[in-house]
């Protein structure tokens, strides 16, 4: 009977931590052991990829299993309209007690409160590191400490109070390591006395690639605010190489300290889990909103549909069905979360749902037959004022992937902009990982480029979304 029981699901998630911050994926830069333990105790997902690298929408695709033009969400202005099917919903009128504690960034007031949750707690918007306000069940309150201390406070604290006669969702949503990535304090000084590495494409110069590379203004050596991201201004002297270095380092020390807390935190909840003798009955799961730029490209932030952008970490633990140490390659997107969890919960999946449960790869770690070997991605805010990435969709299979600038504002229904021509780029990912070398024209690709605009098609049609124009 007992194993018979609906698993618990902890469902734990940060904001931009890009999986080549995790040792467990090969991190250059700094360890995560407690991260590691989920890993090593189940199954590490090398190719997660998000269908849109951006926060609230990536959040709304795994909330409602469906892609941004079908669930409303397709910038960070939008809010998600909580009327609508998501997945906590359905666990909860399936019998599951179900917690939302930490960020939300979808919404506040009217219909894009949390919904679906018998508890609630979430930050305003982006949140504050320290002393932090909260949303609890709708009334605004302010908390001493350090926000991820906070955020897993609350959720041990949810834990320990629950119906132990029932399996709970717990989605515990860490608001680090969001930029301004200020650290807590006992992590103030780590790495203090060490050079981090440099990315391999650091001195990136995008010459083979679209002006989109070119016109974004996300590089660390020119569009970084000194008082808030870097806490400082480089030192009087330097060369333009080594301001960018310095800057370089300032910003990755902070956002690995702020790393640590998460891992830290990942640790007490696993073992509250352990002591609490549910552990073998828990699915964890660790993942985040999206991928990140550290320094890749000479970049910081996301949005781009490029590797360190597009992919998010995904690692899974669940004893009674995942082997220890097990890696898939399979492609996976974040909106095959919400069908995975119905599945282990026994409710049936609404055909509106566009992922696919990953349950036959957890039992088995093997990819199954016919499923996907490629994926669509689409990002809508057309040169944002901050960081000026023009709107894009594409298509990554296990070796190419082809991306279409089309530079149409988000909401617009008119022709492409009139100052610029739409633009392509074809990055061959097995001779070209870091996708240096932009080979969309290349006459030993044509046939290549082809047929990917012809699968890149019929992805679109697959998930009901519409091309700006034929291609």
């Amino acid at each position: 009977m007992h194993t018979e029981r609906k698993p618990n699901i902890l469902f734990m998630m940060s904001d931009d931590h890009a999986s080549h911050a995790m040792s467990c994926y090969g991190s250059r830069i700094n360890r995560t052991p407690q991260l590691d333990r989920i890993a090593n105790e189940g199954m590490l997902f090398d190719n997660c990829f998000c269908t849109n690298s951006i926060c609230s929408p990536s959040r709304a695709a795994i909330l409602t299993g469906k892609y941004n033009h079908l669930n409303g969400v397709k910038s960070i202005e939008d809010e998600l309209d909580g009327r609508q099917m998501t997945f906590p919903k359905l666990l909860q009128e399936g019998g599951y007690q179900t917690a939302m504690i930490g960020k939300w960034h979808l919404g506040h007031g009217g219909n894009a409160d949390p919904t679906g949750f018998d508890y609630w707690t979430v930050v305003p918007g982006q949140g504050d590191y320290h002393n932090p306000h909260f949303y609890e069940m709708g009334e605004l309150k302010k908390f001493k400490g350090y926000v991820t201390d906070v955020i897993t406070d609350f959720s041990i604290d949810w834990m320990d109070k629950r119906d132990r006669d029932r399996p709970f969702l717990l989605m515990c949503h860490h608001k680090a390591p969001h930029r301004p990535w200020v650290p807590a304090k006992k992590y103030e000084s780590l790495y203090e006395d060490t050079v981090i590495p440099e990315p391999e494409t650091f001195y990136d110069d995008y010459a083979t690639r679209s002006k989109a590379a070119v016109d974004a203004r996300m590089r660390i050596d020119s569009h970084m605010n000194d008082e808030v991201d870097l806490k400082g201004s480089p030192p009087d002297g330097l060369s333009p190489i080594e301001a960018k270095k310095w800057r370089y380092q300032r910003y990755i020390k902070d956002y690995l300290r702020c790393v640590a807390s998460i891992d830290e935190s990942v640790g007490r909840l696993l073992d509250y889990l352990e002591e609490d003798g549910i552990a073998e009955d828990t699915i964890v799961i660790y993942t985040s909103d999206q991928g990140f730029f550290l320094g890749d490209h000479g970049w910081y932030d996301k949005r781009f549909m490029y590797e360190e952008s597009l992919r998010m970490p995904f690692i899974v633990r669940y004893p009674r069905e995942i082997r220890a140490g097990s890696r898939t390659d399979a492609m996976t997107l974040n909106i095959d979360f919400p069908a995975t969890f119905l599945d282990y919960a026994g409710i049936p999946i609404p055909d509106e749902m566009q992922g696919s449960s990953l349950r036959p790869i957890w039992e088995d770690a093997g990819t199954p037959d016919n499923w996907r070997t490629s994926m669509y991605y689409r990002y809508w805010m057309h040169l944002d004022e901050h960081h000026n990435v023009y709107s894009h969709y594409g298509i990554r299979t296990e070796r190419y992937k082809l991306i279409y600038y089309y530079g149409e504002a988000l909401g617009t229904s008119g022709s492409i902009e009139e100052n610029r021509s739409p633009e392509w780029e074809l990055f061959d990912l097995e001779l070209d990982p870091y996708e240096l070398k932009n080979v969309y024209g290349y006459d030993s690709y044509a046939d290549v480029a082809k047929s990917l605009k012809q699968e890149l098609r019929k992805l679109q049609l697959a998930v009901l979304d519409e091309p700006v124009e034929e291609i």
